[in-house]
């Protein structure tokens, strides 16, 4: 394995040879990654999971919340969702180089539980009646700020944290079934927004922050650091080889 950009370090560990096979079985790759990584399946279920909880709540029922709570015409509720969608995009722009510079494990628990914290604070002064329409959506813009930085970082790292024929499964089945777990998500969060209640959506409010927040710990417990290594490095391939080092020219007598 050769350097191929002149600001990565050197490649670490044995030489490796990777033997071509044509394909390999669904049904191997899950035994393999539940036999070999079982704390990184349950680290990449978590963190697709937890940001499908929060992104599919509160964009299903942004509009709703507007217009029920805070009188918002049908016609100008949907404009709300500019400064959220401004705030998913700066977070990666801004916050994006740092989870190679200082590291993907911290960044990513910070920016799951920053996004938790903040969506726990935006429960307490919904609560409180201390928002209008426009703090609302600024509550909402700081939270995916760091959750659309996380997010991102989540995609990258289940695919990047598992060996290299696995990848493409991997991150396809985890997000299958973290976006399935999280369908239930905006039909809960919508059935309590219909009750006109402020008490059951500040519930939804902490829900979402907490499974965010739960994301973020996972990703404490059980991440992997993976910036500036291999992806060899940080899973070994299913098909690898050990390659001898080329035996030393004989010297002349």
């Amino acid at each position: 394995m050769q350097k191929t950009h002149p600001n990565l370090p050197e490649p670490e560990g044995e030489p490796l040879e990777v033997e071509q096979r044509e394909s390999i079985g669904f049904v191997a790759i899950a035994r393999h990654v539940m036999k070999e990584y079982p704390g990184r399946g349950v680290l990449g279920f978590s963190l697709m999971a937890s940001q499908a909880v929060l992104y599919n709540a509160t964009l299903f029922g942004m509009t709703s919340i507007m217009t029920t709570f805070f009188h918002a015409s049908q016609a100008n509720a949907p404009l709300y969702i500019i400064p959220f969608a401004a705030g998913n995009l700066l977070g990666p722009w801004i916050l994006g180089p740092l989870f190679d510079s200082v590291g993907r494990k911290v960044m990513i628990s910070a920016t799951y539980l920053a996004a938790g914290v903040t969506l726990l604070v935006t429960a307490w002064l919904f609560d409180q009646k201390l928002l209008s329409a426009t703090t609302l959506t600024i509550c909402w813009a700081v939270c995916f700020f760091f959750a659309s930085s996380g997010a991102s970082a989540a995609y990258l790292t289940v695919s990047e944290i598992f060996p290299m024929e696995t990848r493409a499964m991997a991150i396809a089945l985890f997000y299958a079934c973290g976006t399935g777990v999280a369908i239930a998500a905006p039909w809960t969060f919508g059935k309590l927004i219909e009750t006109g209640s402020v008490g059951n959506v500040t519930i939804a409010f902490v829900i979402g922050g907490v499974i965010m927040a739960i994301g973020g710990l996972v990703e404490v417990m059980l991440g992997v650091e993976a910036a500036r290594k291999s992806l060899e490095a940080v899973a070994r391939p299913i098909n690898a080889i050990r390659r001898r080092p080329a035996a030393a020219p004989a010297r002349a007598s």
